[in-house]
């Protein structure tokens, strides 16, 4: 299978798209990770997540100018919707998410 393209991968027809960049040298990344997870299992099958690590991905960072890690960018449709930067608790992330399934 070829790899996608991230354009590809946002455009997905009919499901939100939530893009999670971070890094692995990051704390606060390392401790939404669950906290992505948790809200991916309570959308499943409604939300396409996605983690684009920074230091191996610069091109697409660049392209959404992601400054700090963790930065979120919730697509629907290819557009993006909503944008957070920074950990936040799970209830602010999946009431971000809500209104788009």
């Amino acid at each position: 299978m070829a790899k996608k393209s991230f354009q590809e991968l946002i455009n997905s027809p009919g499901m939100p798209v939530l893009v999670d960049f971070y890094a692995d040298w990051c704390g606060p990344c390392k401790a939404m990770s669950p906290v992505v997870q948790q809200v991916a299992g309570q959308f499943n099958g409604k939300l396409k997540v996605i983690k684009v690590n920074i230091d191996s991905n610069q091109a697409a960072a660049a392209q959404f100018r992601v400054q700090g890690v963790p930065t979120f960018i919730l697509f629907h449709k290819g557009q993006q919707v909503w944008r957070q930067s920074g950990a936040m608790p799970a209830q602010q992330l999946t009431q971000a998410i809500q209104q788009y399934v």
